[in-house]
């Protein structure tokens, strides 16, 4: 299933390259032009990325593009006024179209990147970039061809804590930095799976496009478990890796500047979560990458007490970041980043704490697209974070060690 999928998604994307030179380029906007943006997909993630645009001063939501008629209704109460349409080919046919938000779930990423791009608009795509490396080569090849204002929504990217420890890197605060420690944990009420969702009545083959949904997969009876509960399977998904470790990875390959790992491993199961999911509830992962440098991250769906964070470790330094426990209701957790001298090597040396503040990583986009300068998460560090999770991914798969050149000679 996996070969023929991928041979599908090849065959059309080869196609899709012939429609770059089909559409005009996108329109050149004046420094107070308002920009007018569209969304494919808003569920979930869809709904929180809508309100962030509609809160962009001079920036108009004007259509959005959704396969499941409840998520069009939703997307209306949310935002009256806007067109809304169940194809999203449609959406990019609309010519005075500045920005498309992706936010479709991860299996369909890239066929939605590659058809914006092409069609000549400017680019908001959701993590993790895609759902395999051979669709992130894809998009990074055709990312590297244009001229499009692309952003990742890598959020940590645009934090003050990443701006700190990157002028504390350059300034030779750590020295030597071998080896980084993270983590993330949650935890749930007995009985809920962390991810559940709730089958609405109307989510029916009826109200669905299925089809559009499997994306080039294997046909089949529509499942309305699948379709709500896409994260659980890794036919659509790639699980904790790459919903919450990708953030985290992304954050650590900016600061530290670190190329493609050289290597990943990967244990766990699904240990606390019996509900039927594929995809791990618990994970060490260790990523090994050139020029001496070890990453690990470890996260389990079965105790939220330490919340998430990163320690980087120098031989003069140390950078510790902290958010503690998430609240679930309102994604709030107490934060902090902090710098820690190596009394060994830097015995003068002060202890530090982040004061940058974080920057609106959608206004963020907007701006660039007006401007036309690089965003702060764009396409090289998205396709460098995928890379990183599905490597990962396939070493737990396949219960082995992965090298880059394998992981990037297999399926997925």
């Amino acid at each position: 299933m996996e070969n023929s999928t991928r041979r599908q998604f090849m065959k059309k994307t080869a196609a899709g390259a012939a429609v770059f030179l089909a559409y005009p380029p996108a329109r050149v906007l004046g420094a107070n032009d308002r920009v007018r943006v569209g969304m494919i997909g808003v569920g979930a993630r869809g709904q929180d990325l809508l309100k962030q645009v509609l809160d962009v001063p001079n920036a108009q939501l004007v259509a959005i593009a959704d396969i499941y008629s409840r998520r069009r209704d939703e997307a209306r109460q949310m935002a009256p006024g806007i067109q809304t349409l169940d194809d999203h080919r449609r959406l990019l046919d609309m010519k005075d179209l500045d920005g498309v938000i992706v936010a479709s779930p991860l299996h369909i990423h890239a066929r939605h990147f590659l058809d914006s791009i092409a069609a000549g608009k400017d680019l908001y795509c959701e993590k993790t970039m895609t759902w395999s490396i051979a669709e992130a080569e894809q998009c990074h090849s055709a990312a590297e061809k244009s001229d499009r204002v692309i952003q990742v929504g890598l959020q940590h990217e645009s934090s003050g804590a990443l701006a700190d420890t990157r002028k504390w890197i350059k300034d030779g605060a750590l020295g030597q930095v071998t080896q980084v420690e993270s983590w993330m944990s949650r935890n749930t009420p007995h009985g809920k799976g962390q991810w559940v969702r709730a089958i609405p009545s109307d989510c029916t083959a009826q109200n669905v496009n299925w089809s559009a949904f499997l994306n080039g997969r294997p046909d089949r009876p529509f499942d309305a478990n699948k379709f709500m509960n896409w994260r659980l399977f890794w036919e659509f998904s790639g699980g904790n890796v790459t919903e919450n470790m990708v953030h985290q990875i992304a954050w650590i390959m900016s600061a530290l500047d670190l190329p493609l790992p050289a290597a990943a491993y990967m244990s766990g199961g699904v240990f606390s979560e019996k509900d039927g999911r594929e995809v791990p509830d618990t994970i060490a992962v260790t990523l090994d990458f050139p020029d001496d440098v070890v990453i690990t991250w470890q996260s389990t769906f079965n105790n939220s007490r330490y919340g998430l964070g990163e320690r980087l470790l120098g031989s003069d330094g140390t950078v510790e970041h902290v958010a503690g426990a998430t609240d679930m209701v309102t994604g709030r957790s107490q934060e902090i980043t902090k710098y820690f001298p190596e009394s060994t090597n830097r015995a003068g040396g002060s202890a530090l704490t982040s004061q940058a503040p974080d920057q609106n990583h959608m206004a963020n986009w907007i701006d660039c697209i007006r401007s036309r300068r690089q965003p702060n998460a764009p396409v090289e560090i998205g396709y460098r974070s995928a890379i990183a999770a599905h490597m990962a991914n396939l070493a737990y798969r396949g219960k082995q060690r992965v090298t880059l050149a394998q992981a990037k000679a297999m399926t997925p």
